[in-house]
């Protein structure tokens, strides 16, 4: 079953209190974001760079880092506008991410480290420029649930491979996951 994308996203704003405060000094600091998105890009890259397996994954000779770099500072502006107010097109995206992520084998064990490398680098760089603390608190909020798509995206992939390969029910399948988790 494909996933609700803009209930999914509902359920994480209630989940990580993302507010319409939240949501007002995001987009008042858009101009802010869209600014410092290149550095925050390099950032990220430059993390996952030192990692050989994914230093193969975006170096693959095609450009993949640069479109990856181009994507991820049209991402980074986007958690500020909300593109339609953090609506179906917001959720949409952030699903289609998520997706690309999957695809061209970008891990959770890459994506959430690299992922606290920018909010700390935000972090520094929201107290350099003298931005106050609900920027960084709607900041935190807001890629938290950018994080969580992704993560939801391997989720959802990986059980929906298993079930059409196998021909199980998704409650059969649950039950076997729950089984395993309780020998591990």
């Amino acid at each position: 079953m494909p996933l609700e994308t803009l209930a999914f996203l509902s359920t994480l704003e209630q989940r990580v209190g993302l507010t319409d405060e939240n949501k007002a000094t995001l987009k008042s600091q858009a101009d802010w974001g869209l600014q410092i998105a290149p550095e925050m890009a390099d950032h990220f890259y430059a993390y996952l760079g030192r990692d050989a397996e994914m230093s193969a994954i975006l170096h693959d000779g095609n450009g993949r880092i640069h479109r990856l770099r181009e994507t991820f500072i049209q991402w980074f502006h986007e958690m500020f506008t909300g593109m339609d107010d953090w609506g179906q097109a917001y959720a949409d995206r952030r699903w289609k991410i998520g997706l690309v992520h999957v695809r061209i084998g970008i891990g959770p064990q890459h994506v959430v480290p690299a992922m606290a490398t920018v909010i700390h680098e935000v972090e520094k760089r929201i107290q350099v420029d003298g931005q106050n603390q609900a920027l960084k608190e709607a900041l935190s909020r807001i890629c938290m649930i950018d994080l969580a798509f992704i993560e939801q995206a391997y989720v959802e992939v990986s059980s929906d491979a298993v079930l059409r390969e196998t021909g199980w029910t998704q409650g059969l399948f649950r039950r076997l996951i729950a089984t395993g988790a309780r020998s591990m």
